[in-house]
């Protein structure tokens, strides 16, 4: 499937429909017409989205709502259209939509699950959008698979857990989608889906009605086909966002790169590619230090494993006495290992999180370094849709509730690869801003 073909940047299209340059209705009807020509394919929506003429109805009330603009009014910029306006939203199911049931991609009674709306959902509202149906997620944002497949190989994975959001903007049916990352679900299938992913730090986007795995892990994020993009989503979604941070002029950047055990789980195609992607960074005029940020990443790696575990036992701890027959093997294994963790490890990997974040914080003073870069993947999503592929390179980033963004870097063999980069905690704006410049440079990196 040509990915490339169609599918927006959300700041182009959101301007567009701001302006009137595009209709709600029009759109609604464009993306409508994308989700019955590629979906039976890709998977990426639950019951193959809204209906036309749902999709039609919310857009249509939003033209009620925010008529054309007035020319005298200063129509070019979309007089008082919020940010979003008209913009259809792919929402991953784990997160509560009023109007639409949840079922995190599990046998549970739909009943069971519901809750109220989501904070992130209603933000999203608030600034104008509006939810075009609800994406396939791996069971509870664990690693039980879903139906979606990837859209640049139909034999291959999307990643997990935000499977279907990472497919339905790379498949251009959704310029804008909802993910959640507990280790790497919103970085890694964005590599592998070709589009861009964006982690912020930890508690900056509420995670109140998205149904949890490990509360003190849980990040909610986004997926957009561009860093623009993914800026424009943030300054709706983020506590706190402060415009004039994020407009900051790009200065030339020191990018720190973790040269330890840590790079060593890359696969050799994605090191190989992820080298090229640092000859390319270097050749945009950026300064690399190699430094050995994470020498105790075995260490890191069982820690937040056992976190996640001990938490997704407290989280499911009522549903799983009453259903846990209904449980896929991989969530339950999960379950029950988290139910023989012993207090004093929940606790120990509940304060591994900032002291791993005070030691990176620490390397990139010394070093003088602005941001982090690693791969974003092991390497291309591998064959099968039984396996969503491995998330280390992304866990120590998760671990330490860093701002994080996955920005395409080339293709292995035709297949999409990315790189990450992690900025400083609450240093999100900053992160954004540059991030362009960085997608940029690795862009073409081959």
């Amino acid at each position: 499937m040509d990915t490339d073909r169609t599918g927006e940047a959300l700041a182009a299209l959101a301007t567009e429909l701001r302006v009137g340059e595009r209709t709600p209705s029009a759109y609604a009807t464009t993306v409508r017409d994308r989700i019955d020509e590629r979906d039976d394919d890709v998977r990426a929506w639950v019951d193959g989205g809204k209906s036309r003429a749902w999709l039609r109805a919310e857009a249509d009330a939003l033209g009620d709502r925010y008529p054309d603009p007035d020319p005298s009014q200063g129509a070019e910029h979309g007089g008082d259209r919020p940010s979003l306006f008209g913009v259809p939203v792919g929402v991953k199911d784990i997160f509560h939509v009023d109007g639409l049931a949840t079922r995190a991609g599990s046998e549970l009674p739909v009943g069971a699950l519901a809750g109220p709306e989501s904070t992130a959902v209603r933000r999203l509202r608030d600034a104008g959008a509006y939810v075009a149906g609800k994406t396939h997620t791996t069971e509870f944002a664990y690693f039980a698979p879903g139906p979606t497949r990837n859209p640049h190989d139909l034999d291959r994975t999307p990643g997990g857990s935000s499977s279907g959001s990472a497919a339905a903007v790379a498949s251009g049916t959704a310029p804008l989608a909802l993910g959640t990352q507990t280790v790497g679900s919103v970085i890694r299938p964005a590599a592998f889906c070709g589009v861009v992913g964006f982690k912020p730090t930890r508690g900056r986007i509420p995670t109140d009605g998205v149904i949890p795995l490990s509360k003190s892990l849980d990040h909610v994020g986004t997926f957009t086909r561009d860093a623009v993009g993914a800026s424009l989503a943030a300054s709706v979604l983020l506590d706190g966002w402060d415009d004039e941070r994020a407009s900051e002029p790009d200065e030339a950047a020191t990018l720190g790169v973790p040269d330890d055990l840590y790079l060593d789980q890359a696969s050799d195609a994605g090191r190989k590619a992820f080298e090229r992607a640092l000859d390319a960074l270097a050749n945009a005029g950026y300064d690399l230090a190699r430094v050995a940020a994470i020498p105790d990443i075995d260490d890191v790696n069982d820690r937040h494993n056992t976190l996640v575990a001990a938490e997704a036992a407290l989280a499911h701890g009522e549903w799983y006495d009453r259903y846990a027959s209904r449980y896929a093997d991989a969530t339950r294994e999960l379950i029950e290992d988290g139910r023989s963790t012993p207090v004093s490890a929940l606790v120990r990997g509940r304060r591994g999180r900032n002291e791993l974040r005070d030691s990176l914080a620490a390397s990139a003073a010394e070093h003088g370094i602005d941001a982090w870069v690693a791969p974003a993947a092991p390497g291309p999503a591998p064959g099968g849709i039984d396996d969503t592929g491995d998330p280390m390179m992304n866990l120590p980033w998760t671990h330490a509730g860093l701002p994080t963004v996955s920005l395409p870097a080339g293709d292995v063999d035709g297949l999409p690869v990315g790189v990450q980069v992690a900025a400083g905690f609450g240093e999100d704006e900053r992160l954004l801003s540059r991030a362009e410049a960085i997608a940029d440079a690795v862009a073409g990196a081959a």
